[in-house]
């Protein structure tokens, strides 16, 4: 066997390995939102919100993979509920940007509180080992997730 064939099997086993766990880990974060009243998808959208204030409505449907009225749906809902804001552009008053509210950036905020002391007490439990290895593997997740940005 080439060391191209070995090297990608051992790719495609880790990719096996890592799938499951990294799924799951993702749909329990997911459920804990809505323990603050938020669905998992009003988090993204007030998260990018809040790092990108201004973003319009067709770009926040890009970063989300989602059709413009399917956002521009939840963007409605959102506004109503006083968690986003709209503002005019100044250069283009044909184009609204986007900001969060006091509202939202509190339930983004509790939610971030709920989410990392889920995620801590979880941690707890595992050996410093464990918990170091994780640590170690933290850098490279981000940077695998940030292959296709």
């Amino acid at each position: 066997m080439s060391a191209a064939a070995a090297e990608s099997v051992d790719v495609l086993s880790l990719a096996e390995q890592l799938r499951g766990p990294v799924l799951r880990l993702s749909r329990r974060l997911r459920q804990e939102s809505h323990k603050v009243g938020l669905s998992a998808q009003d988090a993204v959208i007030l998260a990018y919100i809040r790092n990108h204030p201004g973003v319009g409505v067709s770009a926040l449907a890009d970063f989300d993979q989602t059709s413009r009225p399917n956002m521009s749906s939840h963007v409605k809902r959102l506004e109503g509920l006083g968690w986003i804001s709209r503002a005019e552009d100044a250069a283009d008053g044909r184009r609204s940007g986007l900001t969060i509210t006091a509202a939202g950036a509190r339930k983004v905020d509790a939610l971030k509180r709920y989410r990392n002391d889920w995620l801590a007490a979880r941690l707890a439990r595992l050996t410093p080992a464990e918990r170091d290895s994780l640590a170690g593997a933290a850098g490279a997740l981000l940077k695998l997730v940030a292959l296709d940005a």
